[in-house]
């Protein structure tokens, strides 16, 4: 058919627009991000966001993403209080469980690595802080075969020669 299609688009960083035009110009499909928008982190203009967001029937359901947006600049018992907002709604969130994962996630990597850097020390002394921090840059799953390769080590060259084979 010889047809030819162009998509022409421009990119919006939401911190760098007023939050005030929001406001200003009505826009209330930004309303949830007003939070992130550049002078958007005041109480009282959340507040006025919050008011904003309840009277348009069709946007009422991103309160949550508000509050969410919110919770970035304003303390918990603040947005908790601004909202009416427990935290069964957020907890609700894919967000809040995505970034919750990945929390976990980290907190079980550093975890594991502190173990094997105590359990290292202990066995070869201090360790230096370059080796310490290549070992914290490890996956778990690479923790947990240097763990269990700890063993295995009679000398700290042992250590070095595993994590320069080991390292992607």
């Amino acid at each position: 058919m010889g047809m030819k299609s162009y998509q022409d688009y421009r990119v919006i960083n939401l911190w760098e627009i007023e939050a005030s035009l929001v406001f200003a110009e009505n826009l209330s499909s930004l309303l949830p991000f007003v939070p992130i928008l550049k002078g958007g982190g005041e109480e009282t203009i959340v507040r006025e966001a919050v008011i904003k967001l309840r009277e348009n029937e069709q946007l009422r359901d991103l309160e949550p993403l508000l509050s969410f947006f919110a919770s970035f600049v304003l303390e918990i018992p603040i947005v908790q209080q601004i909202m009416r907002w427990d935290m069964t709604v957020l907890r609700e969130s894919p967000w809040y469980n995505e970034i919750l994962k990945q929390g976990l996630q980290q907190g079980e990597q550093q975890g594991e690595a502190n173990l094997i850097i105590r359990q290292l020390s202990k066995r070869f002394g201090n360790l230096d802080p370059a080796i310490a921090s290549q070992i914290r840059q490890l996956s778990i799953s690479q923790l947990e075969t240097l763990g269990e390769s700890i063993f295995d080590f009679s000398a700290m060259a042992d250590l070095e020669t595993w994590l320069q084979q080991n390292i992607d």
